[in-house]
């Protein structure tokens, strides 16, 4: 299927690579790779990388504007996404030739040529795979985005992570000379206000009996400490270990886009099939969720204790 791709690219004069809402480095480093790779070995070729922007991930290039409405002779790709409705384009329909590189578990068909590999640590893996497998040449650039992206994803290698993926970024490293300690910088630097924030996280977390905890942070509390609404989303990953956490949530008032935005992971029950029942989705350990009331907010979270109580029972059976 990766070779399939890569000849549909060799088709097109323009390509359009696009990702999921709600970034994160795994989606831009797939998105920025497949982009520069792209254009060394086809110059010639319009190539752009689209979404909203976020001010968080800087230490990535800017991205394009693209809004031509006749894409009958235009390549889209889309990296990191399974569904439809989280694909941050906003003319996703009217592209007829579409293309999928993702790790997430399947929800929707998006054309004749889809690469998922579930058992993957990130999209930015799976480009670089499809680079190897098509003989494709790529920079020292590209090989930090990649980077990037798989750092990010396996959370500096403690999940999703396989031999494969401990065998490839020693290729990258070794090859393009990667300074990790720079890179890392970008990735894991944070401003003090983020820091006393995380403290406020931490304060006021809730933990059920059946091993979930959740914070709800309103837009009152992250103009306090100055700080936006995806910067809890940042730091979910900072609670991973606490003995009697199961699952865990970050739950953001997104005033500017009237929702609330949820954050969730997991060590033990399956919670992206829940979160696909709330406007999300995600892998099975780590998933998000974005609803517009308080109402839907704590049926969220019920469901979420529901789920946590009946992994505990059926682990005690």
């Amino acid at each position: 299927m990766l070779k399939k791709i890569y000849e549909e690219i060799k088709k097109y004069d323009t390509i359009v690579i696009a990702r999921h809402i709600g970034v994160d480095p795994d989606a831009l480093g797939s998105q920025f790779a497949l982009k520069t790779a792209i254009n060394l070995n086809f110059p010639e070729k319009k190539v752009y990388a689209v979404g909203t922007k976020s001010s968080r991930y800087n230490y990535f290039p800017k991205l394009d504007k693209y809004e031509d409405t006749n894409n009958e002779n235009t390549l889209l790709i889309v990296v990191d996404t399974p569904d439809k409705k989280r694909v941050d384009i906003s003319n996703f329909n009217s592209f007829p030739n579409v293309c999928k590189i993702d790790h997430h578990p399947f929800i929707d068909k998006f054309g004749e040529y889809e690469y998922i590999d579930t058992k993957s640590s990130s999209a930015s893996e799976l480009v670089l795979r499809f680079f190897v497998e098509n003989n494709i040449n790529y920079n020292k650039e590209t090989a930090e985005y990649l980077y990037y992206g798989i750092v990010s994803d396996t959370n500096r290698f403690l999940f999703n992570t396989t031999f494969e993926t401990f065998r490839i970024v020693e290729k990258l490293v070794k090859d393009y000379e990667i300074d990790i300690e720079e890179l890392y910088k970008h990735l894991y630097a944070r401003p003090f206000s983020e820091v006393r924030f995380q403290g406020y996280i931490s304060e006021n977390m809730t933990l059920t009996d059946n091993g979930l905890a959740y914070v709800i942070i309103t837009n009152n509390t992250l103009q306090e400490y100055g700080v936006d609404s995806s910067s809890a989303g940042n730091m979910v990953n900072n609670y991973n270990n606490i003995d009697e956490v199961i699952v865990w949530a970050t739950i953001s008032e997104d005033v500017k886009n009237n929702q609330y935005k949820f954050n969730i992971r997991s060590r033990g029950p399956v919670i992206n099939t829940i979160a696909e029942h709330y406007n999300g989705g995600g892998h099975a350990m780590a998933s998000g969720a974005r609803v517009k009331t308080l109402e839907d907010v704590q049926l969220l979270i019920n469901d979420l204790d529901n789920l946590c109580k009946k992994y505990l029972e059926e682990k005690r059976d």
